[in-house]
């Protein structure tokens, strides 16, 4: 069974930046995808940034030219750096990763921007 987990949440004053990492584990596999979405207090689950093995990016409009995502294909991690973080961006993070036998999600890592 393939676990993800992330890491790298926490507490930071707008316009700061945040790494955000997830680990997939369970599979000797390279995912086919790695993303983020995110979902704010009283909102829905919206997405963030995904990567492809190929290293092949793509960004929501809000996280172009703010947020970088990367992935280790050898280790199955992806990462999602945050920089010039709005109080907007404040949310749950959560990473899925995507295999043949399917797509498997983490529990999520809180990301808070004060004002």
């Amino acid at each position: 069974q393939v676990q993800v987990v992330e890491s790298g949440g926490g507490l930071v004053p707008a316009g700061g930046s945040l790494r955000l990492s997830c680990s997939a584990s369970g599979t000797s596999l390279s995912a086919q995808t790695m993303g983020w979405w995110r979902q704010a207090p009283g909102k829905q689950r919206e997405p963030v940034a995904s990567i492809r093995l190929a290293n092949y990016p793509l960004y929501q409009n809000f996280a172009e030219g703010r947020f970088t995502i990367s992935r280790d294909n050898a280790k199955n991690k992806a990462y999602l750096q945050m920089n010039r973080l709005e109080p907007d961006d404040t949310a749950v993070y959560y990473c899925y990763v995507t295999l043949p036998s399917g797509t498997s999600w983490g529990q999520g890592t809180q990301v808070t921007v004060s004002t």
